[in-house]
C-alpha cells in the first residue's frame, strides 16, 4: 500500500469525524481493520490522523491566511485535503514539502472538481512558500491566543490553565498533551509476574520495560495492536496507564474484603482490584449500561478473575441494601477529561466550558450516595482523569464539609516513594499531571469513615 493510500485512509477518518461526530479512534480502527494496510502505512495513517485533528485550530487559523473565502465553505472532503497536506507541512519534517503538496492535489483530483482541484495546489503552494513568514500572535500582548493557537488548544483552557499554573507550565502542559503518550499496559500478576511478562514478550518481538511509578506497569512499543499479542489474548495483562493503577494502590484493599466500584466499566480498576485482593473477597462493579458491563465481564474472564460481579446500575441510586456494606469504596467519576488530552486527539475540540458546572453536580450526586456504601471504619476513594479543582480537591472539600464522618488519610504509605513529597500526599490527596510526572492526568482522594 503506497502512501497516498494511507493519506486516503487518513482523509476518510476525519471526514467520518467531522460530518458523522464519529470518535477518532473508534473509526480509525474500522477503517485500518477494513483496508488492512502494512505496518509502515498503518503507523503513517494514525499519524496524519491524530496530527490533523490535534492540531485543527492551528491548522485552520494558517489555511485562513491564505484563502479568500472561509474554509467552511468548502466541503469536507475539500478542508480536510487542506488541513492533513498542511499539517504535513508545518510538523512532518520527513515529508517533503513537494511530496505532500502533490498527494493533496490528486486527493482533490479524486474528491473534488477541476477547479477545485487548482484551488487546492495554489493553497498547499502558498503555504508551502511562506512557511517561514508564519508569525503567531505576540506572546507578551496576548498570551491566550499566542500558546491556543502555537500549541493547538481550545483558548478557553489556555485562559483556564494561565490562571491556574504559570505561562511557563501552561505551555509545557499543551506541548505534553501534543505529544503521542506511551502504550501502558498492568501486568496481571495473578498469573505471570512483571519480569517474566517481559521474557514472554521479547519472545513475541514486542519491547517491553518497566513503567516510573506504578509496580505492575509496562511500556510496550513494536506491535501491531494489543489484540494481535498473545499474551494478551491470553490474559497476562491489561491495557491501563500508570496513573490509573495508582488509583487501585490509593484504595489498596485487604484479602477477602468487600469492595464496590461505583462507575466501573471497562473494568480496569475493578480487574486491578481483584489482583490487588488476590481474586478474594466480592467485588460489585456498577454501571449505568448493560454493554458496559459486558466489557467489564469479557476483561474478567480473559484475565482469569472470578471475585467481580457486574451490576447494572446508577451511582447515584445504589439500593439501600448496600448501605454500610462495603470495607472499600471507590468513585471513579466521570469528569470533564483534561487528563487524558493526549490520549484522545479530537476530544479537545468537543469540550466547552459551560459543560464543567453540570459534571461537577453529578460528581457530587454519585458521591453522596456511594458514601452511604461505606461500612464504619471503611475506606472511600475519589478519583478523576481531570485536572479542574472543582472537580477534584474542591469537590472533595465539599463532601467532608457536608459529612463530617469522614476524614482524609494520608497516601504516603500506599503510592510510590518518589510521590511522597508532592502537594497533599500526606494529607490524602494527590494530583498527578501530564507535564510534571509523564502520566496521565488524574486526581485521587483517600477518606476514611469513622468507625462507630
Amino acid at each position: 500500500m503506497t502512501k497516498i493510500a494511507a493519506r486516503e485512509l487518513a482523509l476518510k477518518a476525519l471526514k467520518a469525524v467531522e460530518e458523522d461526530g464519529a470518535y477518532a479512534n473508534l473509526v480509525l480502527n474500522r477503517i485500518l481493520e477494513k483496508y488492512q494496510p502494512g505496518k509502515l502505512d498503518r503507523a503513517f495513517t494514525t499519524e496524519l490522523t491524530y496530527g490533523t485533528l490535534r492540531t485543527l485550530n492551528t491548522l485552520d487559523w494558517v489555511i485562513s491566511r491564505f484563502i479568500k473565502q472561509p474554509l467552511a465553505s468548502q466541503t469536507v472532503w475539500v478542508r480536510n485535503i487542506l488541513r492533513m497536506g498542511t499539517y504535513q507541512l508545518l510538523y512532518l519534517n520527513k515529508v517533503p514539502p513537494a511530496a505532500a503538496c502533490n498527494e493533496a492535489v490528486e486527493l482533490a483530483k479524486k474528491y473534488s472538481n477541476r477547479g477545485v482541484v487548482k484551488f487546492v495546489n495554489g493553497v498547499m503552494r502558498n503555504v508551502t512558500r511562506n512557511l517561514d513568514t508564519i508569525e503567531y500572535p505576540d506572546i507578551n500582548m496576548d498570551p491566550v491566543s499566542h500558546v491556543s493557537l502555537k500549541y493547538s488548544h481550545p483558548s478557553w483552557m489556555v485562559e483556564r490553565w494561565l490562571k491556574e499554573y504559570d505561562l511557563e507550565q501552561t505551555i509545557e502542559l499543551c506541548k505534553t498533551n501534543n505529544m503521542t503518550p506511551p502504550n501502558t499496559v498492568r501486568v496481571n500478576t495473578l498469573r505471570i509476574s512483571r519480569q517474566q511478562l517481559i521474557e514472554r514478550l521479547q519472545e513475541e518481538g514486542v519491547e517491553a520495560k518497566e513503567a516510573n511509578y506504578a509496580s505492575e506497569g509496562l511500556h510496550l512499543s513494536n506491535f501491531f495492536s494489543f489484540r494481535t499479542i498473545n499474551s494478551f489474548q491470553e490474559g497476562l495483562f491489561q491495557v491501563q496507564d500508570e496513573s490509573s493503577m495508582l488509583v487501585g494502590h490509593a484504595l489498596n484493599p485487604s484479602h477477602g474484603s468487600r469492595v464496590i466500584d461505583a462507575a466501573a466499566a471497562p473494568g480496569g480498576k475493578s480487574t486491578h482490584l481483584a489482583q490487588l485482593m488476590e481474586n478474594s473477597g466480592w467485588i460489585l462493579a456498577f454501571d449505568l449500561h448493560e454493554h458496559k458491563i459486558n466489557l467489564i465481564n469479557d476483561n474478567c474472564r480473559r484475565l482469569g478473575i472470578t471475585n467481580v460481579k457486574g451490576k447494572v446500575g446508577d451511582a447515584r441510586e445504589i439500593p439501600a441494601e448496600y448501605n454500610n456494606w462495603a470495607d472499600y469504596v471507590l468513585l471513579d467519576a466521570p469528569c470533564s477529561g483534561l487528563g487524558v488530552l493526549r490520549r484522545r486527539a479530537d476530544v479537545r475540540w468537543r469540550k466547552e466550558a459551560y459543560q464543567i458546572p453540570s459534571i461537577v453536580k453529578l460528581q457530587r450526586e454519585m458521591l453522596e450516595n456511594v458514601s452511604r456504601c461505606v461500612r464504619p471504619g471503611g475506606v472511600l476513594v475519589y478519583s478523576t482523569c481531570t485536572i479542574t479543582d472543582e472537580e477534584n480537591l474542591q469537590q472533595v472539600k465539599s463532601f467532608l464539609n457536608r459529612h463530617n464522618e469522614f476524614v482524609m488519610e494520608d497516601l504516603t504509605p500506599l503510592l510510590p516513594a518518589r510521590l511522597a513529597d508532592e502537594p497533599g500526599v500526606n494529607q490524602g490527596y494527590i494530583q498527578l499531571l501530564p507535564h510534571l510526572h509523564g502520566m496521565d492526568g488524574f486526581f485521587m482522594a483517600r477518606m476514611r469513615k469513622r468507625g462507630i
